[in-house]
């Protein structure tokens, strides 16, 4: 039977209930050709002041990856990192860090998944680079200085589809996967999707295991004027020994030489458990046709317990250290909502395209914990020792109940935004100006007693301008103007103002870039510098707000299809990060935690001649050297890495039906490499690179 290469379904219906839909797949099918620019909408590349990539579900399934992570991986801007304390994922954008609980879905934060984000849930991811505070609003959990990671939903294509996935890898690890799509109606206006997934097993990681359940459905809805969307979703992930992050000691003069890529430090009863239930409800009416109002609302559920054994490195050169037992219990309640007019009208020569919001968003936190830090059980980086689990002992640090977690912190926040974007010189040339006024409000509340700390409120006006003028169909010029606002830090018991907050963190970015389109080829080259204060103690002991941290960066990206049956994604990001006037002069001038120098990131798809549907496709990942802290104050160099990864895919029409085999192979050399150092801010732990991981996936589409 001939095999024959066949077009990947496209998915057509709008993915927010927005008259925009989805932005259009560029040359190649691996990303699209523009992207959501928060409030501004979605709009070309080649229109926007902002730099934004889109990556779609067709590169995502042939990547096969299996979270937001996975997918970013081949994001030369964005480096994959780990949060302090747990395995929840962390993205280092521009050098800054984005935590998982802050991306956004649909345009609406902290809605999906708080630690882990499975790749069914979703249909694209959209990397906004920089600060976004006016395009998104603040940032929940202080993140989004150095950009904004925004999920679009899944929704029923006008093709019906039905499609059966399984896999199996390292580790025994297996999955199946079943997609399902169908319109109604005498126009179709009615779609429904369904998402529902299983994996299990184990990874390339000695006796890690893991374990997770999803279901969700997509349900859009529209007419003439009105356009309506519903996303619902529950998601269980379990993790069993999983490999831990390494903290460094304060004793240390060096670090460590890496473990064998396969090794497993995590004792044998650690695990991690969370469970999240989701939705989103979005609406768009018409009221002219020059004028739309929508409104959105989101919420999220989440329970999370957990016994952890976080592993501290205390001789570099023996790997000796220690692992205290540390239970947690968790209950999120996130609601989430947003309001907003937009429209246009010309003036004389010139077409203004405005926009009015309003978005509020509330989180209760309840939480409980048991921290054994006086009673670490010995064991060895290299030659890891099991314990039994013990119970604590009575040194051990509580807070709350573990079986009842109580009230521990309270998130509001308000904003209102303006924005107006004219267009001159028959669309040559977009003027954007905004403003987006914002309240922060934040309660915090002592463990045991429950008495409230003193409430943080606080309010801030954040302006852009930004503009695009288009040299020649193929060449645009942009520049902006923006600014992050993310709450304050606390202050450290070490300060004599232990426990108060800090006025909000303004960060403030300049940025300039060119966009070329070739039709087949695109490219983006950006140079930006973003400053973002800091909280340091000073010579009265007292938590001030005192010196920064400055980014500037150069960042360069290809992708498309220049030839037929080659297809290029990729790029460098040269990055130059510094601690200025921080109260120390062992660390003025001194590089900013876990950012490299120069980081990159290369893949290409190449269909084998004479050999209909097969297709071959390689990545190459590079990160430089980054570094840590020893005593917070000397500096310790942390090697650079490398990684190469293979992949092979087969399209075949068997009965009639789309079958397609991918197989994997994740660092092929099995490099050992410190992926990540950080990934929350002002903490130098080290997280290890996964070892070779293979992958093999067939799917059918009936």
């Amino acid at each position: 039977m001939a095999a024959v290469e066949l077009p990947a379904i496209t998915v057509n219906a709008s993915a927010d209930a927005s008259a925009q839909g989805l932005s259009p797949a560029y040359a190649g099918g691996q990303v699209a050709r523009g992207g959501r620019a928060g409030i501004l909408g979605t709009n070309d590349n080649m229109d926007t002041p902002f730099s934004i990539t889109s990556y779609t579900n067709e590169f995502i399934q042939d990547r096969q990856a299996r979270s937001v992570g996975e997918v970013l991986q081949s994001d030369p801007s964005v480096r994959v990192a780990r949060g302090f304390g747990n395995f929840q994922e962390s993205y280092f954008i521009r050098g800054f860090t984005l935590g998982s609980d802050d991306l956004g879905f649909n345009g609406l934060f902290s809605v999906l998944p708080r630690q882990y984000i499975a790749t069914e849930l979703f249909e694209r991811v959209e990397v906004l680079r920089g600060a976004s505070a006016f395009l998104i609003g603040a940032n929940p959990g202080g993140g989004g200085i150095g950009g904004a990671i925004n999920l679009l939903p899944k929704r029923a294509p006008n093709e019906a589809l039905t499609r059966l996935t399984a896999n199996v890898g390292s580790g025994l690890h297996h999955h199946v996967a079943v997609d399902v799509a169908r319109r109604f109606g005498p126009d179709r206006n009615l779609g429904i999707r369904f998402n529902g997934a299983y994996r299990g097993g184990g990874t390339s990681v000695d006796h890690e295991d893991v374990g997770l359940g999803l279901a969700a459905v997509g349900l859009d809805w529209r007419s003439h004027r009105l356009r309506l969307s519903l996303d619902a979703g529950w998601q269980d992930n379990r993790l069993k020994r999983t490999r831990t992050n390494v903290m460094l000691d304060n004793s240390l003069t060096s670090v460590p030489r890496l473990p064998h890529p396969t090794t497993n430090y995590a004792q044998p009863w650690s695990y991690s458990n969370e469970r999240d239930l989701f939705g989103t409800l979005r609406g768009e009416f018409d009221i002219t046709s020059r004028i739309t109002a929508w409104g959105a609302y989101g919420l999220r559920r989440s329970t999370e317990n957990n016994s952890l054994a976080n592993f501290t490195l205390t001789d570099g050169a023996s790997g000796d250290g220690g692992a205290a037992r540390f239970d947690n219990a968790r209950k999120d309640y996130i609601d989430t909502s947003e309001l907003g007019l937009r429209g246009n009208f010309d003036l004389g020569p010139v077409n203004h395209r405005w926009v009015l919001s309003g978005a509020y968003f509330k989180d209760e936190r309840r939480n409980a914990y048991a921290w054994d830090f006086f009673n670490p059980l010995p064991t060895n980086l290299y030659a890891p020792v099991s314990w039994n689990r013990p119970a604590f002992s009575g040194t051990a640090f509580t807070g709350n109940n573990l079986a009842a977690p109580a009230l521990n912190a309270r998130v509001r926040l308000m904003s209102f935004a303006a924005a107006d974007t004219l267009s001159v010189m028959q669309d040559r040339l977009l003027l954007t100006f905004g403003l987006r006024y914002q309240t922060l409000r934040m309660e915090d509340f002592e463990y045991n007693t429950g008495i409230r700390a003193p409430v943080y409120d606080r309010d801030h006006v954040s302006p852009t301008i930004a503009a695009v003028y288009k040299l020649t169909r193929q060449i645009s010029l942009y520049g902006n103007y923006v600014e992050g606002l993310s709450r304050g830090e606390q202050a450290p018991v070490t300060a004599t103002n232990n426990g108060r907050m800090l006025a909000p963190y303004v960060s403030k970015q300049t940025e300039v870039g060119v966009k070329f389109d070739g039709g087949r080829l695109g490219a983006t080259l950006a140079l930006f510098t973003t400053s973002k204060p800091r909280g340091v103690i000073d010579a009265s002991s007292t938590f001030v707000a005192a010196g920064q941290d400055r980014h500037r960066g150069v960042e360069l990206g290809v992708f498309g299809e220049p030839v037929r049956g080659l297809r290029v994604l990729g790029g460098a990001t040269w990055l130059d990060a510094r601690q200025q006037a921080t109260g120390n002069a062992r660390l003025d001038g001194m590089r900013v935690i876990g950012v490299p120098n120069f980081q990159a990131s290369m893949s290409a798809d190449w269909n084998i001649p004479f050999v209909d549907g097969l297709i071959l496709d390689g990545r190459v990942v590079h990160t430089g050297p980054r570094y840590s802290y020893i005593n917070d104050t000397d500096p310790v160099k942390i090697a650079g890495w490398t990684r190469f990864d293979l992949g092979l895919r087969y399209l075949a029409e068997v009965a009639g039906r789309l079958v397609t085999v991918r197989g994997r192979i994740d660092n092929i050399t099995n490099h050992g490499y410190w992926a990540s150092v950080g990934g929350y801010p002002g903490q130098g732990y080290l997280v290890a690179g996964m070892p070779r991981t293979f992958l093999l996936s067939a799917s059918v589409d009936f």
